[in-house]
């Protein structure tokens, strides 16, 4: 099932009860699909791939800025005008050489979305702008997928996990996106560096317990985070059967 080297990466996996190596197992045949290789996307792709999850999608249209540098820990000064997806395979591969990843080299967009979260058992949004967040929302509803939404601006993070017709979805929340001027991206206003990692962290580790099947998800629930005053808060969250995207009319 595993050979001696997975055995000696995976150990302390594998000695715990509620993993071993059934779970291990699942988390090596699990298909996971990260959308935005950025402040997010960072520490999400690097823990799914320390952890043995066997394909990893990343999703992503951009190249490595010396700004991103600051957050977007995946990425070095070497790979500076680099896509995005491909430094970050690099860095997985570096990290855990026995997974497989997956590079989708590109925005993800209407016309392509629902092909891609469709080979996928579970997607994350790392993505910075509303209008990916509503696509991948929608399209992860529409093929009946779990997902992890995550965002973050300034000081503060907020994350959720999404099961189709089972639990709270964004749309839920927000029917619809912002207007353009009130839509802050990191890009305009800013963010503390270390705030994707503790968010981007979570995101990952609701992926592998959904992939093993332990714990408790993260769902109709919405975490958020303040940096400045240390402050975790969840927010307890209802479905709305008449939800545009998970309605039951």
């Amino acid at each position: 099932m595993f050979n001696h080297q997975e055995k000696e990466r995976y150990a302390r996996h594998l000695m715990l009860e509620e993993v071993g190596e059934a779970g291990q197992l699942r988390l090596k045949e699990g298909r996971v699909l990260v959308i935005g290789a950025g402040g997010l996307g960072s520490p999400v792709a690097q823990y799914l791939a320390a952890a043995g999850v066997g394909t990893i999608g990343i999703a992503d249209g951009d190249r490595v800025e010396l700004s991103n540098l600051q957050r977007q820990v995946i990425h070095g000064t070497g790979d500076l005008g680099r896509a995005k997806v491909a430094s970050a395979r690099d860095r997985m591969l570096e990290i855990n050489p026995g997974v497989r990843v997956e590079c989708h080299e590109g925005w993800v967009r209407r016309e392509n979305v629902a092909e891609l979260v469709g080979s996928y058992d579970f997607v994350v949004d790392a993505t910075d702008n509303f209008d990916a967040k509503f696509l991948i929302n929608d399209a992860c509803l529409a093929a009946g997928k779990a997902y992890s939404h995550g965002g973050i601006l300034k000081f503060q993070g907020q994350t959720m996990t999404v099961l189709p017709k089972r639990s709270t979805c964004y749309r839920c929340i927000f029917p619809e996106p912002p207007e353009p001027e009130v839509a802050l991206s990191c890009s305009r206003a800013g963010v503390l560096g270390v705030l994707p990692g503790v968010i981007g962290a979570i995101q990952a580790t609701e992926a592998i317990k959904y992939l093993v099947g332990i714990g408790e998800l993260l769902t109709s629930r919405l975490l958020t985070y303040d940096v400045l005053r240390l402050r975790f808060r969840e927010v307890p969250l209802q479905r709305n059967s008449a939800c545009p995207a998970c309605g039951d009319v």
